[in-house]
């Protein structure tokens, strides 16, 4: 199994690291001006969206770094970041600490049971590898692209992420 091993943590942490690179690119279009600016009463502010992308990243982190992560012992609110720039240093550390954390796992690491609880409640056990794609990735994936349509909203040009983007066409 070495080599198939080996073949799927290139698979996953590749995949982790183009997806990194590509929600850098999204948030360095975050507007200052429109950090507390929300599309709907029941949506997040721009900033509180872009400081949840911060906080996905953790996650990730602590996939990688522990067993489990205990929703009981995190604070459930985190006051979003007010300043582009503030998200953008905060992004770079976690993807400083993520790289690091990718390079010392092996197939080993990625394949032990992870588990997800919040106090005695198990909400999920999976392998890491499983966690980190779906509980890190998609999710981080997701509320990049709900980032990307506030910016169409806020009329802010929106960087191409699997191919050029509308604004991309126009300038080019």
């Amino acid at each position: 199994m070495g080599g198939e091993g080996n073949m799927w943590k290139q698979m996953i942490i590749g995949d982790a690291i183009h997806e990194l690179t590509l929600t850098r690119r999204i948030l360095e279009c975050l507007p200052e001006e429109h950090m507390t600016w929300k599309p709907h009463l029941k949506s997040m502010a721009l900033g509180g969206l872009a400081t949840h992308l911060i906080n996905l990243l953790n996650w990730q982190v602590a996939i990688l770094r522990d067993l489990e992560f205990d929703l009981s012992t995190v604070p459930s609110k985190r006051k979003p970041l007010d300043k582009p720039e503030d998200v953008l240093e905060e992004f770079d550390a976690n993807v400083i600490k993520l790289n690091t954390l990718f390079a010392e796992c092996d197939e080993n690491t990625l394949g032990e049971e992870w588990t997800l609880r919040n106090g005695d409640v198990i909400i999920l056990r999976q392998s890491r590898a499983i966690a980190l794609r779906t509980f890190g990735l998609n999710h981080m994936i997701h509320h990049r692209a709900q980032l990307g349509v506030y910016l169409r909203l806020l009329d802010i040009p929106v960087p191409g992420v699997y191919g050029p983007s509308a604004d991309d066409e126009a300038n080019s």
